[in-house]
């Protein structure tokens, strides 16, 4: 009893503030603003690599053309680096202002019905939206610290890796479609969001009928 005072005690107005800070960072609502108000946004504070400009016009990153092997997955790495490790920083600090907490009070009963996980995986949910990399590694921080068990990562992880970075890569590389669909734009992001919810869920029963088999045997071999 005097565990769970303590923790509603550590639940503020500045944990609700962060948390609803953190949803709206990793969003994307200001992704394409022009103003101030971009730096509310993760991709936008993320950055991006220089250009090199080579012959006849071309432009390359610093990773270049060709590359192949250990040498080239080295430099791929360090492509990773820099969101996984400025989002595991975003949510240390929301985590220290008790926005974790607050995720895991108010989406627990929404994501448990839909996917059989903890509300606490709700911020890294969001960050998928945007970053393949930043939701990986939250992920692997919440199972690190125990916040979520191995089949709950299962479930997640394959909710996150059907149209990872979702609306990041939606309304990038698939806007060269928007001129050739036939149905509203947001059909197909609707559709996206349904089959990663599906596909999460599938696993989800996958594992609760491998558990049910698994307590079966059991109890027929103590027998």
């Amino acid at each position: 009893m005097q565990g769970k005072e303590t923790q509603s005690t550590q639940i503020s107005w500045v944990s609700y503030a962060a948390f609803l800070f953190a949803i709206v960072f990793f969003s994307g609502v200001f992704a394409s603003a022009k103003d101030w108000t971009q730096v509310l946004d993760f991709s936008v504070l993320n950055g991006a690599y220089g250009k090199i400009t080579g012959e006849a016009g071309k432009i390359f990153t610093f990773r270049g053309t060709g590359g192949g092997g250990a040498r080239d997955g080295f430099m791929f790495s360090l492509e990773l680096m820099p969101p996984v490790i400025f989002a595991l920083g975003v949510i240390a600090v929301v985590d220290g202002l008790g926005g974790l907490r607050v995720a895991q009070k108010l989406m627990t009963p929404l994501l448990k019905p839909l996917l059989g996980i903890p509300g606490v995986c709700g911020l890294a949910l969001i960050a998928n939206l945007q970053s393949t990399d930043a939701g990986a590694g939250m992920i692997k921080e919440l199972v690190e610290r125990g916040e979520i068990t191995d089949n709950e990562r299962t479930i997640f992880a394959t909710y996150q890796i059907s149209a990872s970075a979702t609306v990041t890569n939606y309304f990038s590389s698939g806007v060269a479609l928007f001129g050739f669909i036939t149905v509203p734009i947001l059909l197909p992001l609707v559709m996206m969001f349904f089959f990663k919810i599906l596909g999460a869920n599938m696993v989800r029963f996958y594992i609760k009928a491998m558990q049910k088999r698994e307590t079966v045997n059991t109890i027929g071999v103590g027998k």
